[in-house]
């Protein structure tokens, strides 16, 4: 009788709401269809991540949400680890600033979470780790 009351709460702790701004969400729906032939497994992720959040309209983002741009503290809930990183599309990638594509798997795991979310995600070795938005602070303009 329980089965499925925990099975539905475990799927949501897995998976946190996520949330995007309209332009956020028009641009990866792009980068999505663009990176579709090239990197399937990835952008089918971004794909349903994009799909399951609240989309708002532009003006009215929290400050506490990971959005493109953003400076993301988190901590990898498998070893206790504490990262901090900029997201950024995959044009402005730069491991040796920090700066992480929306198209690699933590990327994808990220976008449109909220300070004090966990989510499970898995890397390209097959690894299942977990990690928890510790801060986020908003993109500053180019």
């Amino acid at each position: 009788m329980l089965t499925h009351q925990n099975t539905g709460a475990r799927a949501r702790h897995l998976k946190p709401s996520i949330t995007l701004t309209a332009s956020d969400h028009e641009r990866l729906s792009s980068l999505v269809r663009a990176a579709m032939n090239n990197m399937p497994d990835v952008a089918s992720g971004l794909a349903d991540e994009i799909d399951r959040a609240h989309v708002i309209a532009e003006g009215r983002h929290p400050i506490d949400v990971v959005s493109m741009g953003s400076e993301v503290k988190f901590r990898d809930d498998t070893n206790g680890k504490i990262q901090k990183l900029f997201l950024v599309y995959p044009d402005q990638a730069d491991i040796s600033q920090d700066k992480i594509s929306v198209l690699t798997p933590i990327g994808t795991a990220l976008i449109g979470l909220r300070v004090g979310s966990s989510i499970s995600w898995e890397t390209r070795t097959g690894e299942l780790k977990r990690l928890t938005v510790l801060e986020v602070h908003e993109a500053q303009p180019a």
